[in-house]
């Protein structure tokens, strides 16, 4: 089975068919680095990672880019208010997205450029001047230089709007703008005071870049003139991504992306996400709240892209619990498969998952396909009718599975205070001081380890 994806710009589900298949170009818009990142940037950014996880597993390489957007209106206007130089003010939310990333088990991309380097503003500098050159861009009166869309009859195709049915603005200076306010937008921004020391020479004097053409300088700059897969969350779709095709096709001349793939908003609680209706949500909110990065991660992982995903605690708690389930039946497996027998397998269908994951990232099926699996043979084992070769299968066809959702509960090191604790509770059970045995059970359930008593004695495991 081929593996099949929605293109936003076509509107259609597509069989795959990079430029290359050995080498597979693909650009994700990174963060704006003005704040810490929120769950609804991470639900892009878990999809992407699934994205890339899965091409490998059907054995394509990838080469991945993910900006880091650390000049633009949000971190100028961030840097001016707290004092600071700008690369003093985005150095710590640079730092912190990447700390969430790996709480996530978000696998790093090949290239993190950040569009205050000094070749992505050459390369930005560079693309404006042919733009200028061919009549696809202008200088205003103000010094600022403005992308003229009229230059470009295919400006609202990935949007799937007409340019003639909507009422131009004339020119747009902001980095964002809404659907109704199609115009001209900004290329590069001559300097104000709003803009303090945030500035760079250029032949049209000093100023700053437009948000929309960091994207194009670095993608093209990194990956080339053309790329296989272009991401983001569906936000970006317009003014974003339709002014990065506009501008990036006027310089190079060829298709810029040959497939477009967008995610759907997070909700909370079935509402939109902001901080006046107090359901805000930084990953480091929900992991002060007792939550671990691998059961958010799953959360944000197990609705398909396309569809919106309705963020709650109850959700949450769902993740825990199935991951619980997860862990319990891999260790059951572990344990059935150090015996010595047959390595053979016959009963367990295990195509289902890969095949879902085909079709345009069908995430709810695999999951669907894996714990009906793990019930199948959970059943099998408690009859005693699994035997350690079939386990031993299991466990390879689950660490094949466990590429794509990284999932698996990995060995984790006990803090001191942790080990403290559970020597208290042994001496406590030899005692049958159970009331103290119980209060600090609960004292480690709190602080995030499950115990489990056995023959051999406790046993502890992080939740989730």
């Amino acid at each position: 089975m081929s593996l099949r994806f929605f293109n936003t710009l076509t509107r259609a589900v597509e069989e795959f068919r990079p430029a290359n298949p050995s080498h597979v170009r693909m650009y994700t818009c990174g963060p704006t680095v003005y704040d810490f990142a929120h769950i609804g940037n991470f639900r892009a950014y878990v999809f992407e990672d699934l994205l890339q996880r899965h091409l490998e597993f059907r054995g394509y390489k990838i080469e991945r880019v993910m900006n880091l957007t650390d000049v633009d209106d949000k971190t100028i206007r961030g840097c001016r208010a707290a004092g600071v130089a700008l690369s003093d003010f985005t150095k710590p939310y640079k730092d912190a997205f990447f700390e969430d990333l790996d709480a996530l088990r978000i696998r790093r991309a090949d290239h993190f450029p950040e569009a205050t380097g000094p070749g992505h503003i050459a390369r930005m500098i560079e693309m404006i001047a042919i733009l200028i050159q061919r009549d696809c861009a202008y200088r205003a009166e103000d010094g600022s230089v403005y992308f003229r869309i009229r230059s470009f009859p295919n400006y609202g195709a990935l949007a799937h709007f007409n340019l003639d049915e909507l009422q131009s603005t004339g020119r747009v200076r902001s980095d964002e703008y809404e659907k109704e306010q199609v115009g001209d937008f900004a290329l590069w921004k001559a300097w104000d005071e709003a803009d303090g020391d945030v500035w760079w020479q250029t032949p049209w004097g000093r100023g700053r870049p437009g948000w929309h053409i960091e994207c194009s300088a670095m993608a093209t700059e990194i990956l080339g003139p053309q790329i296989d897969i272009h991401c983001g969350g569906e936000d970006n779709i317009f003014p974003h991504h339709e002014a990065e095709i506009a501008q990036t096709e006027c310089v190079t001349g060829v298709r810029f992306v040959r497939l477009w793939t967008h995610c759907k908003h997070l909700l909370v609680n079935g509402r939109k996400m902001s901080k006046s209706e107090n359901n805000f949500f930084t990953l480091r909110d929900l992991m002060e709240k007792g939550w671990t990065g691998r059961e958010i991660r799953f959360v944000l992982l197990a609705v398909k892209y396309r569809e919106p995903l309705n963020f709650t605690f109850e959700s949450l708690e769902a993740a825990r619990k199935g991951l619980e389930r997860y862990d319990e039946w891999s260790k059951r497996l572990e344990a059935l498969a150090s015996a010595a027998g047959e390595p053979l397998l016959a009963q367990f269908d295990l195509e289902r998952f890969g095949e879902a994951v085909d079709d345009d990232l069908n995430i709810s099926a695999a999951l669907g396909a894996m714990f009906e699996l793990i019930r199948d043979s959970n059943r099998l084992m408690d009859a005693d009718q699994l035997s350690p070769g079939q386990a031993r299968s299991l466990l390879a066809w689950r660490e094949r599975c466990d590429s794509v959702l990284a999932l698996a509960a990995g060995p984790e090191a006990v803090p001191d205070e942790v080990r403290e604790l559970l020597g208290r509770r042994a001496v406590a059970r030899e005692k049958k001081e159970w009331a103290l045995s119980d209060s600090l059970r609960d004292q480690l359930l709190a602080m995030g380890w499950r115990i489990k008593d056995t023959k051999e004695g406790q046993k502890v495991s992080r939740r989730g």
